[in-house]
């Protein structure tokens, strides 16, 4: 069953909502499953599907939609973004029930739509969710007290929708600092040092993904692993093909699972390139790995998976190893931080084996 394309949501059920979850995408909907195997065990949520544009986003999240019905969850999908009037539309529908719930599941706390929807809710029990790396730098900014900003456009001027709706960030992040009565929990895979005070931290161990699937037959050769660094323009498009050509070669790899952000113009290219076999997943790569088959080495630049991979395939015999991003890859536009930012995400990663940056063009 597919969640129902329109202007308006649909929900599977009449009663209102103890606790409500905002995703936006694939991975973040996969985290709302964790959180809820984990620490919600037999209660039902409302899943609201913030709807993005884009196919492939929006093709994993009926799939995961379809799963998260069968673990017995509410699903209600909004068309957030089909059209001028789909925000006011859909704030509208959500504000009755926003005002109901007592507990806030959101994926991704720097999306403009969730903090906009936050300043409506009056729940006292406020749950952010991986979305992946970012939730590295979210946490960092709310100990430092931070505007909350993505960490690739960090240092970038601030444009007018910005200034438009920097009141609504500052009440995002205000409401998102824990105080009287008001909790605030982070569910992450990610290794997080700077908690900010008073705020639970709960590890999300992949256990809910591990139980329902696999453990996956095992290939011969290697699976590479794609990133959207090229489309936010933090990667130079034509080195990232030469050092993907380039990793291939020396690990024997034969296939890559693109991200769902990578653009079809530069998978072509890279398969024509690189002769690799291009996969684009219809989940997150956490459940595909896991349903298998998968390479018994996985290759990847610093990313998420990373931190994810080795706690999905826990007790298998796959090897996952990153490669690091040479700083001449970098482009003129890309973030002050990007460089050391990344540096993070590999140096704090658990049980992967690191492989030096690779010459690339």
């Amino acid at each position: 069953m597919s969640p129902r394309a329109g202007r308006t949501g649909h929900t599977a059920g009449p009663h209102a909502p103890d606790t409500l979850a905002f995703v936006e995408s694939p991975v973040q909907l996969l985290n709302v499953l964790e959180w809820a195997h984990a620490h919600a065990p037999g209660a039902g949520l409302t899943l609201v599907v913030l709807s993005p544009v884009d196919p492939m986003t929006r093709g994993q999240l009926r799939r995961m939609s379809e799963l998260a019905r069968r673990e017995g969850h509410q699903v209600r999908w909004e068309e957030a973004r089909g059209g001028a009037l789909a925000p006011f539309q859909t704030v509208g529908a959500l504000t009755g029930p926003l005002r109901r719930a007592r507990r806030i599941v959101m994926g991704d706390p720097f999306s403009r739509y969730v903090q906009l929807l936050l300043t409506i809710t009056r729940a006292r029990d406020l749950v952010v969710v991986d979305d992946g790396t970012a939730t590295m730098e979210f946490v960092t900014q709310l100990a430092r007290g931070e505007r909350l900003v993505r960490w690739h456009r960090k240092g970038t001027r601030r444009g007018p929708r910005d200034l438009v709706l920097a009141p609504v960030s500052s009440s995002a992040r205000r409401r998102l600092t824990p105080a009287g009565d008001r909790r605030v929990e982070i569910f992450s895979s990610m290794p997080i040092e700077e908690a900010p005070g008073g705020v639970t931290v709960r590890a999300n161990d992949f256990s809910w993904t591990r139980a329902r699937f696999g453990p996956p037959r095992l290939t011969r050769g290697a699976d590479m692993v794609g990133t959207s660094l090229v489309e936010t323009g933090v990667v130079d498009g034509d080195r990232y093909l030469a050092a993907v050509h380039a990793l291939a070669r020396t690990h024997g790899a034969l296939r890559y699972f693109a991200h769902r952000r990578e653009s079809a113009e530069k998978l072509h290219r890279l398969a024509v390139e690189t002769g690799l076999e291009v996969v684009r997943p219809d989940l997150p790569l956490e459940l595909t790995a896991r349903r298998g088959p998968i390479g018994r080495t996985v290759l990847s630049f610093p990313s998420t998976v990373v931190h994810t991979l080795p706690l999905a395939l826990a007790g298998t015999e796959v090897r996952v190893a990153v490669c690091d991003i040479d700083p001449a890859w970098l482009t003129r536009t890309a973030s002050p931080r990007a460089q050391g930012f990344l540096d993070g995400v590999t140096g704090t990663a658990r049980d992967v084996h690191r492989l030096s940056a690779i010459r690339a063009g």
